[in-house]
């Protein structure tokens, strides 16, 4: 099964906890909770602010993974990523 990534922070979507919920109730397949809950994103940001914002999980981010990258580094990658993210695409 192909993993799925929440289309505006690039979070793993691993489980129906982490999914979002449409307005409708039902869950999101794009968005994580965090992003967005009753068919609203839960913040109105900038992908730049987004970016920002998800850099201050780096440390968290790295405790579960094999490779481990620094802040500037996440934040060059999600500079790449990010702009292929549904929500960010124009």
């Amino acid at each position: 099964m192909e993993m799925k990534f929440c289309q505006s922070c690039g979070m793993p979507l691993t489980s129906n906890e982490v999914c979002g919920t449409n307005a409708d109730g039902s869950l999101s397949a794009d968005y994580c909770t965090y992003c967005y809950q009753n068919g609203k994103f839960t913040q109105d940001c900038t992908m730049d602010e987004m970016i920002e914002h998800c850099a201050q999980f780096v440390e968290e981010f790295n405790k579960d993974s094999e490779q481990k990258v620094t802040k500037e580094e996440a934040i060059a990658m999600m500079k790449q990523e990010f702009p292929k993210l549904k929500r960010w695409q124009n």
